[in-house]
């Protein structure tokens, strides 16, 4: 049995992450009280995840002060840095990354926090973009031979993406990204997003934690100020995707417009094994080659359970 005072074990149990398990992160805000109203908690939440106002006020209503206090923060850092090299004092937004699989949640999460910043003094003006709108064409990916891998790395324009966020950072008045529309699975030309000099920028993604491409210095990730990683069992999120793919199925997909019309008349079993085609073949290998690597990368993790809910958080040490 090792010696749990040798150095061999005690480099086992360094991590540069405090973990918290769901009580001991609920017990560091125990007089806030939830702004939301039930009902828009219902509108926030994504397809299959029992968000309810007990899991916002325990989980996401004290991140959203953590996050609020390192806003005010780093305005604080920008100042006297700003006064100490004699220049003019400008505020720049924080900008906070939300990464994850397919299906874990983080969409929600983004969402939520949106909501809960703006409501949060220094955050009034919180605005939300998802990196699906830099997903290059389905005509492009069709001439590059990656339709088959949309979703992974080599499937956005990341360059766009690092320009895009460079710009609303360095506190351009206005910045455009594409718009993405899920129904019918691709870019639609002309249309946009524009973001207006935000306290707070959000920006939601699978692979918004990785690490510059061959032939790049800088990474989107280098941009933000602050990141967040939404975990789970590799189990857990292939059940939640098959799960939503069947909801969709009796919704979304029912569209004759929706890009995915052609899944709506299987039947269930049709259905899941479908999902878990897909799931097997794109999603699972994207999550475990690209996505959970980016995992170490993050300023805190929100470690979630078989039911969705949130069971443990890490944050990096500062």
């Amino acid at each position: 049995m090792p010696d749990p005072q040798s150095p061999s074990s005690q480099t086992a149990h360094l991590s540069p992450f405090v973990e918290l398990g769901r009580a001991d992160w609920a017990a560091l805000a125990p007089s806030m009280s939830s702004p939301l109203r039930e009902t828009e908690i219902v509108q926030l939440r994504g397809l299959g995840e029992p968000l309810d106002p007990r899991e916002v006020a325990e989980v996401y209503l004290p991140l959203s002060r953590l996050l609020n206090l390192y806003v005010g923060g780093t305005k604080s850092l920008h100042k006297v840095t700003s006064e100490f090299l004699r220049e003019r004092f400008e505020s720049t937004p924080f900008v906070i990354g939300v990464a994850g699989s397919v299906a874990v949640g983080k969409s929600t999460i983004a969402r939520l926090l949106r909501e809960l910043l703006a409501r949060w003094e220094h955050t009034p003006h919180v605005e939300l973009i998802t990196t699906d709108g830099f997903l290059f064409p389905n005509a492009e990916l069709e001439r590059r031979g990656l339709m088959a891998r949309k979703g992974f790395p080599e499937s956005y324009d990341r360059r766009a993406l690092l320009r895009f966020v460079s710009e609303v950072k360095a506190g351009a008045a206005e910045v455009r990204s594409p718009f993405y529309s899920h129904l019918a699975y691709d870019i639609v030309k002309d249309a946009h997003i524009t973001v207006r000099r935000p306290d707070v920028l959000i920006v939601e993604g699978l692979n918004v934690l990785q690490p510059p491409g061959p032939g790049h210095r800088l990474a989107v990730s280098d941009l933000f100020d602050f990141t967040i990683y939404v975990d789970a069992r590799t189990s857990d999120i292939a059940r939640w995707y098959e799960e939503r793919f069947l909801k969709l199925q009796r919704g979304a997909f029912a569209n004759p417009r929706s890009y995915f019309h052609r899944y709506a008349s299987l039947s269930e079993t049709e259905a899941r094994q479908r999902a878990r085609e897909i799931w097997q073949t794109i999603n699972e290998p994207n999550l475990l080659q690209n996505i959970r690597p980016t995992r170490s990368r993050a300023s805190l993790v929100l470690r979630k359970g078989p039911d969705h809910a949130v069971s443990s958080v890490l944050l990096r040490k500062l």
